[in-house]
């Protein structure tokens, strides 16, 4: 058995990549050496607009107990940490977060219901905001829950995907935490019913 060519890295794909994932195709056709520098610059603002920081944590302030793991969402930094219950995982995700502070709920929470294939209806708040909004959406790729949803003991909110990867790392949000599809898709195998949640 012969073992595998290691793939390469491409930088310029890389970065051309990063730039469309941030909304700037425009720069990310630029791929043969010229607009390189340019790139670099915008995703680096795009990413100190997006995310105002970014950095692992220890639970110990945040939780007495690692019981049925827990997850910290951190509404400033934008960001999501899990914690496994034998402390040996431990992820890191950009959110979206809700666009103003009423919409912002903080506190102690957990995971009550797992749904693997979420459908979407608009609560009767957001309804009156955005009166054009379809009643519903069924489960599928168009589904602004994503591929899976996390419900809390709060009425309305939860944790799931998007569709729209443009809000991930930014205040947009009615309420819920947002994470890119294949990000909710990892942590919804990690976290459990009765995961701790704590929102900051």
């Amino acid at each position: 058995m012969t073992k595998s060519a290691k793939p390469s890295f491409n930088r310029r794909a890389f970065l051309a990549g990063t730039a469309a994932m941030l909304g700037t195709p425009a720069l990310a056709q630029d791929v043969n050496g010229a607009g390189t520098v340019e790139i670099e610059r915008d995703i680096s603002a795009a990413v100190r607009r997006n995310i105002s920081s970014f950095r692992s944590l220890d639970w110990h302030p945040y939780f007495s107990n690692l019981s049925k793991g827990a997850i910290l969402v951190d509404t400033t930094s934008r960001a999501l940490h899990y914690w496994s219950e034998d402390g040996r995982t431990y992820k890191l995700y950009p959110t979206s977060v809700p666009l103003t502070d009423d919409l912002t709920r903080r506190g102690r929470t957990s995971i009550v219901l797992k749904d693997p294939e979420p459908d979407w209806r608009p609560t009767p708040s957001m309804k009156i905001r955005n009166p054009e909004w379809p009643d519903y959406v069924g489960p599928g790729p168009d589904n602004p829950l994503g591929t899976r949803a996390m419900h809390l003991s709060w009425t309305y909110y939860r944790i799931h995907g998007t569709h729209d990867t443009r809000k991930i790392g930014r205040r947009s949000s009615n309420g819920c935490i947002g994470l890119y599809n294949q990000h909710i898709e990892e942590l919804y195998q990690l976290a459990e019913v009765g995961t701790q949640v704590l929102l900051i």
